[in-house]
């Protein structure tokens, strides 16, 4: 059986963030994959672009942007921008993406297993002792000191037993998945004058049935390249994203959508008329599911009240962005200039493991606090700070919630984290 310092699971911006913070601070590291690819969301589920990680400061009398998130998500911005001269990160190319990401793990030495499936856990009392991986090797047990759980859908610390919530409250139900898709072939600049007459007739089929979606409007982006827009505009309600029946049928409903969106345009706007559906996303993308019920439940409240806790190991301002996960419409908490939160390391912590971490949309939050906490660039910043984590707890020998969170934020602002 292998034996690793740490192992996390789950290749996204928060598993990456993770294993090179815990990597850097001495840790035999394994970062495992259940896809053959690093990225998670944006590689897996097309999710375009990075939404806002910057507040407005006036310094000096001058409007200046202050990011939120930097660090290792800094990083790798820079080393994206030394592949693609002239590119834009924030409008980044996917596929070059995933090339930044291995070469920044390979730097590192982490050790990587792509295609492997967790399908199991092994522990001992409040200890996790190793994990059970399904690949081309069959199943493989690997041991390690510390864990973290960046699969978006606290998988890992749903095998161990840890308390969870899914959903909103009063009824459980999430906020709605979208399949992701890419059609080129588009006449931009006539689509960007058409898009009045488009959302205006969109309506008027969707009143007459002619259109399921129940989604409000079309989303769609502009910045992959000419001719090429990305769409963000399926919606499929009221299906569990952890339940693998009702997820698969989300799969086929969310594709049936894309085609019903994709026709509409082709057959009646000049813009699409010589388009091609081109590609979508391998996976539906899921905005919300399990959130574990960790040390301190983060509430909108306090997201409201711009909180800095003393423990604080994260910072955001992306709005409390809900999508109706009933149905239509979709409602917005924007934050104003200089006004930003800080997330609690105790946030990463769920209840009954001591030396397991959670990092990504998966942490203790309700399901309104989650709608802001859950993008990438926030999410990235908590796996740093979950690595930095498990490094503190193993050189001290400490369980996970006795941790010295004065040191994972001195570390933590060594490396240019926002943390308050």
């Amino acid at each position: 059986m292998k034996r690793y310092d740490l192992v996390v699971i789950g290749g996204g911006l928060a598993g990456v963030a993770a294993a090179v913070a815990a990597s850097r601070q001495g840790l035999k590291t394994l970062l495992a994959e259940s896809m053959g690819c690093l990225g998670g969301a944006l590689s897996n589920n097309y999710v375009y672009p990075f939404m806002p990680y910057w507040t407005y400061e006036q310094i000096e009398g001058e409007k200046k942007k202050r990011f939120l998130s930097r660090g290792i998500f800094e990083e790798i911005g820079e080393i994206y921008l030394e592949l693609v001269p002239g590119g834009s990160y924030k409008q980044f190319n996917t596929e070059f993406i995933k090339i930044v990401l291995d070469r920044l793990v390979t730097r590192e030495g982490i050790e990587i297993l792509f295609n492997s499936t967790l399908c199991g856990v092994n522990r001992d009392g409040e200890k996790l002792k190793s994990v059970d991986l399904a690949g081309k090797n069959g199943v493989m047990s690997v041991e390690a000191d510390f864990f973290i759980d960046c699969t978006g859908d606290a998988d890992l610390a749903f095998m161990c037993g840890c308390p969870f919530r899914v959903g909103r409250k009063e009824d459980s139900l999430c906020q709605p998945m979208t399949l992701c898709f890419r059609v080129v072939n588009v006449d931009t600049e006539r689509f960007i004058l058409e898009k009045p007459k488009i959302q205006e007739l969109y309506k008027k089929y969707q009143a007459a049935g002619r259109i399921k979606n129940p989604r409000e409007n079309i989303l769609a982006f502009t910045g992959l390249g000419d001719g090429i827009i990305h769409f963000n505009s399926t919606r499929v309600v009221k299906h569990n994203p952890v339940d693998a029946f009702e997820l698969s049928k989300a799969e086929i409903l969310a594709r049936e959508q894309m085609a019903e969106l994709f026709f509409f345009l082709k057959e009646n706007f000049e813009s699409f008329k010589n388009s091609i559906l081109l590609t979508s996303s391998v996976k539906i993308g899921v905005r919300e599911s399990r959130m574990i019920d960790g040390l301190h439940v983060l509430t909108q409240e306090e997201l409201k009240s711009c909180t800095i806790f003393p423990d604080a190991v994260a910072a955001g301002n992306y709005d409390i962005d809900i999508h109706n996960p009933e149905g239509s419409g979709t409602s917005h908490y924007y934050f104003e200039d200089g006004q930003y939160y800080t997330i609690p390391f105790r946030s990463l912590v769920p209840k009954g493991i001591d030396n397991l971490c959670v990092a990504g949309r998966c942490i203790s939050v309700t399901h309104e606090a989650q709608a802001s906490i859950r993008i990438m660039p926030i999410c990235c910043t908590l796996g740093e700070a979950a690595g930095v984590a498990a490094a503190v707890a193993v050189k001290s020998k400490r369980a996970v919630y006795k941790v010295d969170t004065d040191e994972i934020r001195r570390i933590l602002k060594e490396n240019n984290a926002v943390i308050d």
